[in-house]
């Protein structure tokens, strides 16, 4: 990989860190326990990394994403050959109403499906160049921070950056979900996952920038793509150690880092993660039509 010079302060926001209550009580068991964490000061992107943004990074290096390299057969055993092709998860909403405890009936494989084709052969990035980008794996997100030289972020210094100096509050702006009638955040409107009312007048992404920042200065730190960190998932915060940076080591397709953030699939009747608090643990190959990342510079 090649290296070249760049202002990392660029489109930055600069954190004295502290300590903070992280977690959360009262919403998914994985939340808890809430406990006072310190992070160092550090630096995070404004928003998250965007099309245009990861463009000039494979442009630069050559790099190619998890989501466009066939898959390795000894990672799955008895698979069809076939089937180990380059592709990506895609978004499918349903026709109608239906359970809600199984995610294969509005994600479907899609072969072709990656960063720069989002819904898969014949989809473009044309008028998405300042959406984030999206069906990146953890590797990729980490080549384009050592890139860019930054790194991402642990799970703690992410919260503390989305939470905005709010302490405890719900949601990024407050515990309001709409003050005022407001929409904050590209979040999920309706009856999930088939009947999006879309008041904030998007499908899927929306670009950086669209929805008010939080009282640090950041963007979409609540709905659009869920953002990976470098922190290993772990089933609660008692088994946490949030204030680790976590170092690389080998990863297989089963490990899991922790994502933040939700998305703009996010609904409350399916998943009310659009919140600080809020995590998931997602494998670190599997890419997705909603999962990008920001990128952050420590002290």
């Amino acid at each position: 990989m090649r290296t070249v010079a760049h202002d990392v302060r660029k489109n930055t926001v600069a954190l004295p860190g502290g300590r903070f209550r992280m977690g959360a009580t009262g919403f998914y068991p994985e939340e808890g326990p809430v406990r006072e964490v310190e992070v160092g000061p550090f630096r995070i992107d404004e928003h998250p990394v965007t099309n245009a943004a990861f463009r000039r990074f494979v442009k630069d290096t050559g790099h190619v994403t998890v989501a466009e390299r066939a898959p390795d057969p000894a990672d799955f055993p008895g698979a069809d050959p076939a089937d180990l092709v380059p592709g990506s998860q895609v978004f499918a909403p349903t026709r109608g109403p239906v359970p809600l405890d199984d995610w294969t009936r509005w994600w479907r494989w899609a072969p072709g499906a990656d960063w720069r084709h989002p819904e898969g052969p014949g989809s473009t990035l044309h008028g998405r160049e300042l959406h984030p980008v999206v069906h990146v794996g953890h590797e990729d997100a980490l080549a384009y921070a050592a890139w860019a030289g930054k790194d991402l972020p642990t799970e703690a210094e992410w919260e503390y950056a989305a939470r905005g100096g709010l302490d405890g509050a719900v949601y990024p702006w407050g515990d309001d979900f709409t003050p005022r009638g407001r929409v904050m955040a590209n979040t999920w409107h309706g009856r999930f996952p088939w009947e999006n009312l879309r008041p904030h007048g998007f499908d899927r992404t929306s670009p950086v920038r669209r929805f008010a920042p939080n009282g640090y200065g950041l963007y979409d730190v609540a709905g659009n793509v869920w953002e990976w960190t470098r922190s290993p998932w772990t089933a609660d915060h008692a088994a946490a150690a949030p204030r680790s940076c976590c170092s690389p080591g080998p990863v297989g397709e089963r490990d899991r880092k922790v994502i933040k953030g939700g998305s703009h699939l996010c609904a409350p009747s399916y998943c009310h993660r659009y919140r600080p608090a809020a995590r998931q643990g997602h494998a670190v190959r599997s890419t997705t039509g909603h999962v990008g990342f920001r990128c952050v510079v420590r002290a």
